[in-house]
């Protein structure tokens, strides 16, 4: 039998303190204690058990961009799992088919070697190419409507689970109802999209919002956007808790419009590496002042970890301990309808994290594996 795991270990029930076993496959064997008052969990010197962190939107990180192919999966895997994130989708940039495809070849090659000591890969969120010119962002001009042919050879290469499409371009909102009932979640981003055509596109299937409010039409009383529809109609949506992408006001209305609204870091090349230029897609990116921006100024996704954003979430914008949890991993989960991922139950995958009573990781399990010298922050 493995050695158990002792500390404040959060259930759906609420905090036990007790004990945790994980069998030899990987998955929690047995969880053992009594339920405790969340208030004493940062109270004195004992481990902090949470759930791993699952981020659904990741570029990159160790100055690896998923775009370049080759190992950068791996190598962006490992530096994400250093800072707690146990499942990731990779997230590619808009771009031409053939960068598409060497990029998803790579991805499905890393993925069958194993033995990484990184995050458990998903699949993928195809955040472009299938948006609005007009709502780039950071991303390359290479946007463009829904090829569906163009999709099922992507997904045929290595699975895509998550969509971003922008719901007015020409097509897009027609092709909705068929993309879910395929199995594809699809999210609502990079768009000009009035909140008629997102409330629309919601009853077609759509069921998320990529980084809300970031690279969308915002919310104004006399015209409430897709950022709008969001909030008066979402069950989830993205945000990006860096405290730059998003004001920590405009966090706290999300917080409570959207029941599940779960965090992602957007993180780019940048993330876990000092100031300076990295790739991001076909883009360079400069990481200055603890952002990444185009050279025109424009945000250019982020340096953020799942361990930051936990921390700002309890430290800056007054969470509980339990409630940044779920935000940082098991509405992600469910979003994406995993069964045994983003919560501590006997049977789940032994995807945990544990924390001293700062937020400051000491260690990172991975499917029951510990993984090498989380950072520390």
């Amino acid at each position: 039998m493995n050695h158990p795991i002792s500390g404040y270990i959060l259930t759906p029930q609420g905090f036990l303190w007790g004990e945790l076993v994980l069998s030899d496959e990987g998955r929690i064997q047995s969880l053992t204690g009594d339920l405790v008052d969340e208030s004493r969990v940062r109270d004195g010197a004992h481990t902090i058990v949470l759930p791993g962190f699952i981020d659904l939107h990741v570029h990159g990180g160790a100055g690896r961009d998923i775009m370049q192919g080759g190992d950068a999966m791996q190598v962006v895997s490992q530096l994400h799992a250093q800072h707690g994130t146990t499942a990731l989708l990779a997230t590619t940039m808009t771009a031409p088919t053939h960068d598409l495809e060497m990029a998803f070849c790579a991805m499905r090659d890393v993925a069958a070697q194993p033995g990484s000591k990184g995050a458990r890969v998903l699949g993928v969120h195809l955040e472009g190419p299938y948006i609005n010119h007009g709502k780039l962002g950071a991303q390359p001009d290479f946007a463009r409507a829904v090829e569906v042919d163009e999709l099922l050879r992507l997904h045929a290469l290595f699975p895509i689970r998550l969509i971003t499409l922008a719901p007015e371009v020409a097509g897009n909102m027609d092709l909705i109802d068929g993309l879910c009932k395929a199995g594809f979640k699809v999210q609502l981003g990079h768009s000009l999209a009035s909140y008629e055509e997102g409330v629309q596109a919601l009853a077609q299937g759509a069921s998320g919002f990529t980084h809300l409010f970031n690279a969308m039409t915002g919310l104004s009383h006399r015209a409430p956007g897709l950022a709008g529809a969001a909030l008066a109609h979402a069950q989830y949506a993205e945000i990006i808790p860096d405290l730059i992408h998003v004001h920590p006001g405009a966090i706290r209305v999300a917080l409570r419009a959207i029941p599940s609204l779960y965090c992602v870091t957007d993180s780019t090349a940048a993330a876990g590496m000092p100031d300076g230029d990295y790739r991001l897609g076909r883009h360079t990116v400069t990481k200055c002042a603890g952002g990444v921006r185009l050279a025109d100024g424009t945000l250019a996704g982020s340096t953020l970890t799942m361990d930051q954003a936990l921390r700002n979430l309890v430290n800056e914008m007054g969470l509980s301990v339990s409630e940044a949890s779920a935000r940082v991993s098991t509405h992600a989960a469910n979003y994406l309808g995993l069964q045994d991922r983003g919560h501590l139950s006997i049977g789940s995958w032994g995807d945990m994290v544990l924390l001293n009573r700062d937020l400051i990781l000491t260690n990172v399990f991975v499917e029951g594996m510990s993984i090498d010298h989380p950072h520390a922050a």
